[in-house]
């Protein structure tokens, strides 16, 4: 079973071949992606590198994740699976609170929220929302500081 890693904070003008340079110490069994804006075709500062096993993907993070690339500090962990956009409620529960993308979305469904709830959720629907679990720790510790700050006041 293959693993996919997320490596974020690339370089603008790094190319796949460079990446695939980075990383030629781990072998010929990964393979690397980035991710590039569809006008300029430069990096949009992040790409993947999928491993054969969970075990390959452990090793890759803990020698690589941090390494310096183009004067930039890469971070390298466990890409998130796929989400489906159409009637997914789970996947929708999982989305990023914040669109922080250019506003098009693929598919034309985009507009049902706005167009049938008004609000975007609903007391109860926040509730069941979980924290992304690579955030939960640090989201935790605001709680915490928040909470002590309410009680000082």
């Amino acid at each position: 079973m293959s693993v996919r890693l997320y490596v974020g904070n690339l370089p603008e003008e790094l190319s796949r071949q460079e990446l695939e340079a980075v990383f030629a110490e781990a072998g010929d069994t990964i393979s690397t992606k980035i991710i590039t804006d569809r006008k300029t075709n430069k990096c949009r500062g992040f790409g993947f590198v999928t491993v054969k096993s969970d075990e390959e993907a452990d090793a890759f993070i803990e020698k690589f994740n941090g390494s310096v690339v183009k004067d930039n500090p890469i971070k390298i962990e466990k890409a998130l699976p796929r989400t489906k956009e159409k009637g997914d409620e789970q996947s929708q529960a999982n989305a990023p609170a914040s669109n922080t993308g250019s506003g098009k979305r693929k598919g034309g469904n985009s507009n049902k929220s706005r167009k049938s709830g008004g609000a975007a959720a609903s007391g109860s629907d926040l509730e069941n929302v979980q924290p992304d679990p690579r955030w939960a720790q640090e989201l935790e510790k605001l709680k915490q500081l928040l909470a002590a700050q309410t009680t000082n006041s």
